[in-house]
């Protein structure tokens, strides 16, 4: 059985439509813990064995010693609006130490979902290789802490699992990410603003070396997301912290026009002011080196924005039914 942690949420539940529809397996078990009222519907048209509370998986995996084959860890506070750091900490960090351990204790794979958050400003760049980072938010800092700890793990020759993988998401977008509210993706929100007022709000640069809208993110397709997370399952000789992006900056004047595009409308932005909230915790430009995901083996091609937008939109937010 594959164990997927934050399975209800929108890579986690991705993970599974892949491992559905893809590699024929529903020998899955879901961990999670939904809070939006809409949350479980990610999982409808999903095939698994069983569904638990984040809460009841250690005593699970206590009875069930032997028939675990892996473990993908999703599950996390991503809110990087978040402020209590005591409650990053035992759900990203001291969770995620607990699976790590059991997985090497044992010798089960553990995959697990570390951030481009961990980056910050990406003043040192955002090579997979490097160890010293500088996050802007507590989210990115509670996913830095634990890639620091599993690193030290491996150095020190600490027990560590059979395979180990962090994934340094960049901005994923793409269907079932609907219950994530304000941390849903620039493109789902530009889709329900365009619906329904005939434009699409941006914020503001507030650099003057940089214009209106060219802000610059690497956004990678969360199908695209899951099927790199999946080739590490049939790679065990591989681990490490990789970096899962396309390894293209695109700016998000070009995000918001694909999805404008995609509807069949002629495009219209209307610019906003930044919240005071993220001023100063804004990434500017990301983009993902990716080098050592392809070093490893991974040489698929990624879609290209227009052709990860025209998907998202066509066949599934203008859909009856928006789920994947």
């Amino acid at each position: 059985m594959i164990v997927i942690t934050g399975g209800a949420g929108m890579i986690g539940s991705m993970i599974a439509w892949h491992l559905n529809t893809q590699e024929g397996r529903d020998d899955l078990v879901i961990v999670d813990r939904c809070k939006h009222p809409e949350q479980w519907q990610n999982l409808c048209h999903r095939r698994y064995a069983d569904y638990l509370d984040k809460d009841e998986l250690p005593g699970w995996l206590a009875q069930n010693r032997g028939k675990v084959t892996a473990i993908i860890h999703m599950g996390a506070i991503s809110a990087t609006t978040e402020r209590d750091f005591n409650l990053l900490v035992q759900d990203n960090f001291r969770y995620s130490q607990q699976l790590w351990n059991w997985c090497a204790q044992n010798d089960v794979p553990f995959l697990y979902a570390s951030s481009a958050a961990t980056y910050g400003g990406g003043e040192q760049g955002y090579d997979d290789t490097m160890e010293t980072l500088r996050p802007l938010n507590g989210y990115g800092y509670s996913k830095y802490l634990f890639d620091q700890w599993a690193l030290r793990q491996v150095k020190t020759g600490a027990a560590v699992p059979p395979q180990w993988c962090g994934f340094k998401f960049f901005n994923v977008y793409g269907p079932n990410e609907y219950h994530k509210e304000r941390m849903a993706s620039v493109a789902f929100h530009s889709f329900n603003q365009f619906r329904d007022t005939g434009t699409v709000k941006l914020f503001k640069s507030d650099r003057p070396e940089v214009q209106d809208g060219m802000q610059l993110r690497d956004f990678v397709y969360v199908k695209d997301v899951a099927e790199v997370v999946t080739f590490f399952l049939k790679h065990p000789d591989q681990s490490g912290i990789f970096n899962v992006g396309t390894g293209e900056a695109r700016a998000f004047k070009d995000l918001a026009t694909a999805v404008m595009t995609s509807m069949s409308r002629e495009p219209s932005i209307t610019w906003i002011d930044m919240p005071d909230d993220l001023k100063g915790k804004y990434q500017y430009y990301t983009q993902a080196n990716m080098t050592k995901l392809r070093a490893a083996g991974y040489d698929k091609p990624f879609r290209t924005l227009e052709d990860g937008v025209r998907d998202y939109v066509q066949n599934y937010l203008m859909q009856a039914d928006a789920y994947c």
